[in-house]
């Protein structure tokens, strides 16, 4: 696809793959809207454009229920430019439907490596007069590109020389600092002007937040950022509700294939692992779990799980699932010992916990695209090796599984609830920013906030709260009291014991 810029009749920038898809995608996204309570919630609770005068670029997956999300900052008071964080699942009707509408989008299904930062530039270019106040990031995409764009129109200042792309082996980072290299031609200061004008960020990936707890350790931190990753509306809807009901449910769309009675591994037991194992289980898959941190191995097992290494079972299981949020757990000669058509997926955040690129580059491999990545299906590809003439099923590129190829995770209480954490946590952001109570360090979401999260989702659930009674609220503060805790009686009759 040409990289160019487009526009509609009444000047809004995009660039989708076909517009004419917009009517569907304006009935999807209203059908998404009866899912969405929280955010339609906020949309009758939060009162009169509070997000007016505030620009907002998102990095997100373009789905339906992202645009209800897009659509809400808009009837707020914002003005919003988009990209998808991941190249895999856009849906390019939900693209197109607000494009047309709303905002200005830049993504679409399939995306190349370069064309998805092309995306991502697009997104936070506002033009002369600086970036977004606001990002809502999923992975820390746009903030790595003000960050590597900061750092490098600073060496250009001081000494004039660009960024060498052939200075990494990281074929990503090339393109990252092609972009960069190119824009400092025509504008040396641009990324200095979207820091200066970044108010915050609201993130929600293990990753993310990882490369935000890094500059603020290393002192490259210049604005606020809430991490909405590790809030309980957030961290347990998603890796608990959202896997249990998404790894199935993906490895029946992306394979086509019938998973009970067969023998998964699952890299990991933390709350994404957990999860993931319990799902697989009770779908009658035999699972073995792989953890480094002995005091999950002894909960994997009292769960009922063999713990063993990767090595004990490489060649015997018919799936593996990567949870862990860091990288390089599958390597290329672990797949080189795996059974024919053994599926190989990742429920992380992070997008290198299998190493599609070590396995790109292999002398000799085969790359057979079974089904590519459409609305209609998610990526399934297979890689057959030379010397064992058997290959192995990669699902979504190796990316996140649940996104590239489930449906469950755009259902209700998960991807409602993490918009509905993006939206507070950006409207905390915005009117506090006169104030010095957010300072440029990384803060996880207010707690009465991720209160008020759950609260807008209970009406639709009908659920009743049980007021705690004076007595006993009286009772559990006293027992805190005398624990040396003076201050938790108020906390217990908010509900936070």
């Amino acid at each position: 696809m040409a990289l160019s810029v487009e526009k509609t009749i009444c000047g809004r920038e995009y660039k989708v793959k076909d517009m004419s898809q917009a009517t569907v995608g304006r009935d999807e996204i209203e059908f998404a809207e009866g899912k969405m309570p929280g955010l339609m919630a906020c949309r009758s609770e939060l009162g009169s454009q509070p997000f007016k005068g505030a620009r907002i670029t998102g990095c997100l997956p373009m789905i339906s229920g992202t645009g209800v999300f897009i659509k809400t900052l808009i009837i707020l008071g914002a003005e919003v430019r988009w990209c998808s964080s991941n190249r895999v699942p856009t849906q390019d009707h939900a693209a197109a439907a607000i494009s047309s509408d709303s905002a200005a989008v830049f993504a679409w299904n399939g995306e190349t490596l370069q064309e998805h930062w092309w995306c991502v530039q697009q997104a936070l270019d506002w033009g002369p007069g600086g970036g977004p106040d606001l990002i809502v990031d999923d992975g820390g995409a746009a903030v790595k590109l003000i960050q590597e764009g900061v750092k490098a129109e600073k060496v250009y200042e001081k000494t004039g020389k660009l960024p060498d792309p052939a200075s990494t082996d990281d074929a990503e980072f090339q393109i990252l600092l092609t972009i960069i290299r190119d824009g400092l031609k025509t504008d040396p200061k641009r990324y200095h002007k979207m820091k200066g004008r970044l108010v915050g960020v609201s993130e929600e990936t293990t990753t993310g937040v990882k490369r935000l707890y890094q500059m603020q350790a290393n002192g490259t931190l210049s604005f606020s950022a809430i991490n909405v990753g590790d809030s309980i509306t957030k961290s347990k809807f998603d890796k608990s509700y959202g896997c249990r009901h998404s790894l199935p449910d993906s490895l029946t769309v992306a394979t086509s294939f019938k998973i009970a009675d067969k023998l998964a591994v699952v890299c990991g037991y933390g709350d994404v692992g957990k999860d993931c194992a319990a799902a697989l289980k009770q779908a009658g898959v035999r699972v073995v779990v792989t953890e480094i941190n002995c005091f999950r191995a002894i909960q994997a097992h009292q769960e009922g799980y063999c713990i063993l290494t990767l090595d004990d079972v490489v060649s015997k299981a018919d799936i593996f699932v990567t949870t862990t949020g860091s990288e390089g757990i599958i390597m290329v000669h672990h797949m080189k010992e795996m059974k024919n058509n053994a599926i190989v997926c990742n429920m992380s955040h992070c997008d290198r916990e299998i190493s599609i690129l070590e396995l790109e580059q292999f002398p000799g491999v085969k790359h057979i695209s079974i089904r590519s990545q459409t609305d209609k299906w998610p990526q399934t590809d297979k890689w057959l090796f030379p010397s064992t003439k058997s290959g192995i099923i990669v699902l979504a590129e190796g990316r996140r599984l649940s996104l590239g190829c489930a449906t469950a995770p755009r259902e209700f209480m998960v991807m409602s609830c993490s918009f509905t954490n993006h939206l507070i946590a950006q409207l905390e952001l915005w009117e506090t920013a006169a104030t010095s109570k957010y300072k440029e360090e990384v803060y996880f979401l207010p707690k009465h906030l991720d209160e008020k999260v759950a609260a807008l989702h209970l009406g639709e659930i009908g659920a009743k709260l049980t007021a705690v009674a004076k007595n006993t609220g009286n009772f559990l503060g006293r027992i805190w009291e005398a624990a040396g805790h003076p201050a938790v009686s108020s906390i217990c009759l908010r509900g936070r014991m």
